[in-house]
């Protein structure tokens, strides 16, 4: 159906967001940024583009851009390959100025943990390591 996924976020700062993920191991495709806006490469085929809040609002009309600290409307959500990437991810956000906003989660078959990103943006980390149990 559809081959890739391009995730747009507003920010109010780009450099700083630019440093900021850079801090976290994320790349970035030179060919897709310049002072409005970056593509951040998360996966061969995931894809973030974080856009300058004005630049953002070009895209959705008369409606306001949500204050990200103060009101959620997505969880984005990242699988990663161990306990250990998770908990690196977590604690390389932190250091890097991101909130974490609980403590992780281990549910038997998903372990969980999470950061804010500069602009309130709440990222999910998941390790799967089985299978969920039948409803």
């Amino acid at each position: 159906m559809h081959e890739q996924i391009y995730l747009n976020l507003p920010v109010k700062d780009l450099q700083r967001s630019i440093d900021f993920f850079t801090q976290l191991g994320f790349t970035f495709d030179e060919r897709f940024s310049n002072e409005l806006a970056t593509c951040m490469e998360v996966g061969p085929n995931i894809h973030v583009m974080l856009l300058t809040e004005p630049f953002f609002q070009g895209f959705i009309g008369d409606k306001q851009i949500a204050d990200a600290r103060r009101h959620t409307e997505a969880l984005i959500c990242l699988s990663c390959h161990s306990r250990a990437q998770v908990d690196g991810l977590v604690q390389r956000a932190a250091e890097a100025g991101g909130r974490i906003p609980r403590p992780p989660q281990d549910q038997g078959f998903v372990y969980g943990h999470a950061f804010e990103d500069l602009d309130g943006h709440i990222w999910e980390l998941m390790h799967l390591t089985g299978t969920p149990p039948k409803a």
